[in-house]
């Protein structure tokens, strides 16, 4: 009889996700056979669960690539470069992924086109890294959508940005990102004033955490007293991750209290950018300035402009994908910055590119080289 009652496709989802997370509560509850498992995400869980797509792997401390969608020179996603990039990931150590980000263009992509790209990241790292898949825009409807998709499809947490362009108030905020936990998905709120021109303040933050489904932060402001700020007001400090979304200052951002980063620079540099965040940790200074001294001019190019373009030319020159095409209304890298963004490439030491990444779809072994992969 409920059923009957709600009048639209997105109630009707949203009720046949209650009734599947409550059949998942019972389920775990009985201890049964291949029950499901509830995750808790804390900042410091290493455990690895299996790879049922049904089952949540937890959200990790560490360095989260915000990686580039690849495309084809006609704008189609290039989905074989999309594994090799997944491979790539997985070889290198890094922590955890975020799929369809502004990183990763999502604001220009179908639905379709999302469910393909998630479709993959599933196939390739599920239980294995876990996924994060962003699922923010301006529409709450729209949010929704596409965070029930990517429950359904296997992913592990959600990335949602602050709502922007309208500024929202602080009520408002919070209503939003609660409003979105309470679709049973864990949360990772994303605050990026820059862009959005709004601003989720610490004491927003810290009611926002105590969902139980908000997990972390995405903090892309550049105040590194806000780390302080915001653990000092979290009921349970150790049960909340705090990224930083701003390359330059992640390592420092980490020395200051913070869990790790979702970074561009490890879309060329992923297992710099794990060792940096390691060593950040472990509050190892020296060998944090020694992993993030080669690493600076990538922080700094990979934004000569708007984000991905520099990133995507990079991943091209690299040769871990075939062009460096993005969707308007972006375009490709002006021609003027190619030589400040090679010099970073190689004061990373990304030459002579001799990475091996394992792609088990066809068991073989591909080589990173200027020409791209080849077998």
């Amino acid at each position: 009889h409920l059923e009957q009652k709600l009048s639209t496709n997105n109630e009707l989802n949203i009720f046949h996700n209650m009734l599947f997370r409550s059949t998942l509560a019972f389920l775990a509850l009985l201890n049964c056979g291949n029950a499901f498992t509830t995750v808790h995400h804390s900042r410091h869980s290493t455990s690895l669960m299996a790879s049922n797509s049904n089952e949540l792997l937890p959200m990790r401390q560490g360095s989260s690539c915000a990686i580039i969608t690849p495309m084809h020179s006609d704008g189609k996603i290039d989905i074989p470069s999309l594994r090799k990039i997944f491979q790539y990931h997985l070889a290198a150590g890094t922590d955890n992924l975020c799929v369809l980000g502004t990183t990763g263009e999502a604001s220009v992509m179908s639905m379709d086109e999302r469910a393909q790209v998630l479709k993959v990241a599933v196939e390739e790292v599920k239980g294995k890294i876990p996924i994060l898949a962003g699922t923010g825009t301006i529409r709450p409807e729209s949010v929704k959508d596409m965070t029930l998709q990517a429950m359904d499809i296997g992913c592990d947490a959600s990335l949602v940005v602050t709502p922007y362009y309208v500024k929202p108030p602080q009520r408002g905020l919070i209503k939003h990102f609660t409003d979105m936990a309470d679709l049973g998905l864990p949360v990772v709120m994303y605050n990026i004033p820059g862009r959005s021109k709004v601003d989720l303040t610490p004491e927003s933050t810290a009611i926002c955490a105590d969902h139980e489904n908000i997990i972390g932060l995405k903090d892309a402001t550049g105040e590194l007293d806000r780390v302080e700020q915001i653990r000092s007001l979290l009921r349970d400090p150790d049960n909340f991750l705090l990224y930083s979304g701003d390359d330059s200052t992640s390592a420092e951002f980490v020395l200051r209290g913070g869990d790790g980063c979702i970074s561009v620079t490890a879309n060329v540099a992923a297992e710099a950018m794990h060792n940096l965040m390691m060593a950040a940790l472990a509050k190892d200074e020296e060998a944090v300035k020694r992993i993030n001294e080669p690493l600076l001019g990538l922080h700094k190019k990979l934004f000569v402009e708007s984000s991905p373009i520099p990133a995507k030319w990079a991943c091209s020159r690299i040769g871990l994908t075939k062009t460096p095409y993005c969707r308007p209304p972006l375009a490709e890298l002006d021609p003027k910055f190619y030589s400040d963004v090679e010099t970073a490439l190689e004061a990373a030491g990304l030459t002579g590119f001799d990475v091996k990444v394992p792609v088990p779809a066809n068991g073989g072994v591909f080589e990173i080289g200027v020409d791209g992969f080849n077998p």
